[in-house]
């Protein structure tokens, strides 16, 4: 493997270590705690609404300790390599419910520990995602490595979401959580260990805490995308999290053919990245973005008609396509709202900005949770244990309705985002150092 490629490798496998765990954890959350412990829907609305809170405070305040982190190891090494094993034991006990806990000691348990998971995870992403502008910096080498991690990704979720039925079906879920944490953060500390960071002068003046967040505060287009992504995000999370629900109310199929719709939806994304991945580099990021976001938001039309596991195979596969579009396009829209910011200021601010998108993308935990509340009112839809008078509904309007109305949403905002085409952009570095 040529060195340019080997370093998009190394890097890029860093994605595959940092959604096994993280997309376990957001797709069956609802699933163990409110179908199979217990938990309330207006709890688990509850503990969604909180945290999406706790990650506006967290988010800015890691990004902004990571820019201004100096150590020989670098400035993102040290805390990949202190969050990781933290996140993977939060992301265990997650998982790993003591039988004897139940009523408001189930609530303050899942509380704790989906907190502390989630700013663990805000803690690894916010350093992964910090060092993909410094690292590549053109949009060819920017496609080209994140059309690589983007697969990587989809792998993991194959594993991560399409398989955990059958897997925790086999050794239950606190082993699976078990086996995925450790898998997922050997890797996360591989990428680590080989990914060489941009260096930087001591005399380089470190970002301002107060100055980063009013820049951030005054950048329209960091607003105008981050609200794009949440309403994006938010669709996705709940496809993730109510799929099961689908399965089991609505097409009241067996529970682990799950399985096979988790599939239609990564198998046909990973076909698909690199067909996305092209059109970028033909044509301009800017309107393949908009078209993959329209074409997400389409897919859900014929995924509220499936009525048996064919037919939505069939509706599956076309969320899987629109999926890998965005997928594909989104991470290069943030890369050069950095860009542009490092160009604008001369500062290197790469971990705020990058976890302030990542706040923004957590946004999606209000929308959830307000979509959880909804079925409650609307359904009756209280837990496994009393589903109410119409579960079959409430999962197919989890699954397609409220995702198609955030799908359009999250389109619109993206005719408010726009860059300047330079001639030759493809290939001419954007950022401060070399690749």
């Amino acid at each position: 493997m040529s060195e340019p490629r080997m370093k998009s490798f190394n890097y890029a496998i860093g994605m595959f270590g940092t959604s096994i765990p993280i997309n376990m954890f957001k797709t069956y959350a609802a699933i163990y705690y409110v179908d199979r412990l217990g938990l309330t829907t207006l709890q688990l609305s509850s503990i969604l609404f909180w945290y999406t809170f706790i990650d506006a405070i967290d988010n800015p305040v890691y990004g902004f300790l990571s820019d201004r982190t100096r150590t020989r190891w670098g400035r993102r090494r040290p805390w990949l390599v202190i969050g990781t094993p933290l996140l993977v034991l939060c992301f265990i006990a997650f998982y790993s419910t003591p039988a004897f806990l139940s009523g408001n000691s189930l609530f303050a348990y899942a509380m704790l520990f989906y907190i502390l998971t989630g700013t663990l995870d805000s803690v690894i992403n916010a350093n992964y995602g910090a060092l993909f502008p410094e690292m590549f910096q053109t949009d060819a080498s920017r496609a080209r490595t994140n059309a690589m991690r983007q697969a990587f990704q989809l792998v993991a979720m194959i594993i991560s979401i399409a398989l955990t039925p059958l897997v925790t079906g086999a050794i239950g879920f606190s082993m699976t959580a078990i086996l995925y944490g450790i898998l997922g953060g050997g890797v996360i500390l591989y990428m680590t260990f080989t990914s060489k960071e941009v260096g930087f002068q001591e005399e380089e003046e470190k970002p301002k805490f107060w100055h980063s967040l009013k820049s951030l505060f005054l950048n329209r287009k960091f607003w105008l995308a981050g609200f794009t992504n949440a309403f994006y995000s938010a669709a996705m999370s709940l496809v993730l999290a109510s799929l099961p629900f689908f399965v089991k109310y609505t097409l009241q199929i067996p529970d682990g053919q799950s399985t096979i719709l988790f599939a239609s939806v990564l198998l046909i994304a990973i076909g698909c990245v690199a067909v996305w991945a092209r059109l970028v580099k033909k044509y301009s990021l800017i309107p393949i973005w908009r078209i993959a976001l329209i074409s997400l938001a389409v897919a859900f039309v014929p995924l509220f008609f499936a009525n048996s596991l064919a037919t939505a195979i069939i509706g599956s596969a076309m969320v899987g396509f629109g999926f890998a579009g965005v997928i594909t396009t989104m991470d290069l829209i943030g890369a050069k709202i950095m860009d542009e910011d490092t160009k604008k200021y001369n500062l290197r601010r790469e971990g705020i900005i990058s976890n302030a998108l990542g706040f923004m993308n957590r946004l999606n935990g209000l929308f959830t949770s307000f979509a959880f509340y909804l079925i409650f009112v609307l359904f009756q839809f209280e837990s496994g244990n009393n589903p109410g008078p119409n579960p079959g509904n409430a999962s197919r309007f989890l699954l397609t309705v409220f995702p198609l109305v955030l799908m359009l949403i999250s389109f619109g905002f993206s005719f408010l985002v726009n860059f300047p085409e330079k001639e030759g952009d493809n290939e001419t570095p954007i950022a401060l150092a070399e690749e």
